[in-house]
């Protein structure tokens, strides 16, 4: 069956903003304005335990629209991951869901929490330099600058108080957090052109009722179920749709690139407690100035060479672009996107690009 002709060389000239980059800043103002609003949770409901009932709540929320869609039949099948994704997978929730949650319980027991703040702005660092030399993502000085400002930013916003511990322990197992949060950002890159919803369900629900047990075996008490659910319900759209655009970012723009437009949460929720009521500060200015600074350096990146595209095979949600001009062997009404499994022959061209899942080649 013929495909439609898609011209590379037209597209160069009209694709002006990647549809990765309003995914990655979506996922960080939904989950930028959860601090926010759940600090009013915070005074019944311990941290880890909050952190557990927000992931929970956005598993859960994510199967209900998972099953709807597929009790509806809306936007294609969903693809599971197979083979070596499945390990993929597994690392990733294994990092982020279980080893993270508990070094950062483990850390904040000899840290206070504005010191434990600072710290945590590691995890955009480690994020990118995993992706950048255990990884192989591309990246130029531009990014790295860029990547660098956004992190200042972040520092900035967090390290108005010294950092105040009982000895290196604590700030050492908060790091180890931030590098397992780090090594689960990579791992889902690695399957990221799966279904973003499912990949955000199964995180959410292995993360929170993780994070949940460690919390009920370090001695809290789970809260009133008004609390319970209004933790919830925030979980499932500061979290759970957030989860989901940030694989989607991840699957068009890598590892660091999406890292780097995530570090924007903290000053996002920041900016929210001004307008709620909290009083505009000179650290808040200056971090949004650096912040703004590094997403300039970001958006007005352009990526362009000769690149040459190795034959592999695969399936994920697509649509008839410059890199899927593929014949269907079985029948197709036409219709896109859709999912299927399909080859990609080997490919030479050149325009503009980011390290996405099918620009992972050498320069």
């Amino acid at each position: 069956m013929s495909v439609p002709h898609f011209n590379v060389a037209q597209a160069k000239h009209t694709v002006k903003l990647d549809r990765g980059i309003p995914a990655a800043m979506g996922a960080a103002v939904l989950f930028g304005v959860s601090t926010p609003l759940a600090k009013p949770l915070l005074g019944d409901v311990p941290p880890l335990l909050l952190a557990g009932l927000l992931y929970a709540g956005s598993g859960i929320g994510l199967s209900v629209l998972l099953g709807i869609r597929v009790a509806t039949g809306g936007r294609g099948a969903i693809t599971w991951p197979r083979g070596a994704d499945v390990g993929w997978l597994a690392g990733a929730i294994a990092a982020g869901g279980a080893v993270g949650p508990y070094l950062l319980m483990v850390g904040l027991q000899a840290t206070d929490a504005a010191s434990a703040s600072l710290i945590l702005n590691l995890e955009g660092v480690f994020t990118a330099l995993l992706a950048w030399f255990a990884f192989k993502e591309n990246f130029d000085r531009r990014i790295a600058l860029g990547m660098a400002f956004i992190v200042a930013g972040g520092v900035a916003l967090s390290a108005a108080p010294a950092l105040r511990a009982e000895g290196w322990a604590g700030p050492l197992a908060i790091a180890g957090a931030c590098l397992a949060w780090a090594i689960d950002n990579n791992l889902t890159r690695k399957v990221s052109l799966h279904d973003a919803m499912f990949i955000a369900c199964v995180k959410g629900l292995v993360a929170g009722f993780a994070s949940i047990a460690l919390a009920l075996a370090y001695g809290a008490r789970m809260p009133a179920v008004t609390a319970t659910l209004q933790a919830g319900l925030l979980g499932f759209v500061s979290y759970g749709l957030s989860l989901a655009l940030f694989v989607v970012a991840l699957r068009r723009l890598g590892t660091a690139r999406t890292g780097a437009y995530f570090s924007l949460a903290p000053f996002v929720g920041a900016a929210l407690a001004v307008v709620l009521g909290a009083p505009l500060t000179a650290t808040l200015v200056v971090a949004g100035l650096l912040m703004a600074a590094g997403v300039w350096l970001h958006l007005t990146e352009r990526h362009e060479h000769l690149h040459h595209h190795l034959p592999v095979e695969h399936a994920h949600l697509h649509t008839h672009d410059a890199h899927h001009q593929h014949r269907h062997d079985a029948a197709w009404d036409g219709s896109d996107p859709h999912t299927h499994r399909h080859a990609h022959e080997p490919l030479d061209h050149a325009h503009p690009h980011y390290p996405d899942a099918h620009h992972r080649h050498p320069h």
